[in-house]
């Protein structure tokens, strides 16, 4: 009997484990349509294998309506919370190098070298988002959400 309960609290245990490691943490997260804080899961949608998340009930609809309007934050979004991986420099598709990462609108990225890295520190912040996070920057820095996997 004390074999089968400490069974079932490993298990337990490990569930848990896997059940927070898919969660994704909201702390400092912005709506991708309104600048206020990103509620819980449920006011999220589907966008590129992850998910991105909203203020209140609203948003999803004004994000469904124009996904290309909200496109760079949605990625932006998708970096910071960690979904998104990065395998590629915005702005020049070369290889990354750790030494030039920097925070660009709240998600860290990193670049193939100083030049790159400097261009996107000397433009304004409220446009550095668009040069590294756009449709063409994130294709360009090969993104990518890892899929979840399903037993």
């Amino acid at each position: 009997m004390r074999r089968f309960t400490l069974l079932v609290a490993a298990f337990g245990l490990m569930l848990t484990a896997v059940m927070a490691a898919d969660e994704v943490k909201l702390d400092g997260i912005k709506c991708i349509v309104n600048p206020k804080a990103a509620a819980k899961a449920d006011k999220s949608a589907d966008y590129k294998d992850g998910k991105v998340y909203f203020c209140c009930d609203n948003c999803p609809k004004a994000f469904a309506k124009d996904e290309k309007k909200f496109a760079t934050s949605a990625n932006t979004q998708l970096v910071a919370t960690g979904q998104a991986k990065q395998h590629k420099c915005p702005l020049s598709g070369g290889d990354l190098n750790k030494d030039t990462e920097i925070t660009v609108a709240g998600a860290k990225v990193q670049f193939c070298c100083n030049m790159c890295k400097g261009k996107v520190e000397k433009t304004e912040k409220d446009k550095q988002a668009e040069l590294v996070f756009s449709d063409e920057a994130f294709k360009k820095a090969d993104f990518k959400v890892e899929k979840k996997k399903t037993n």
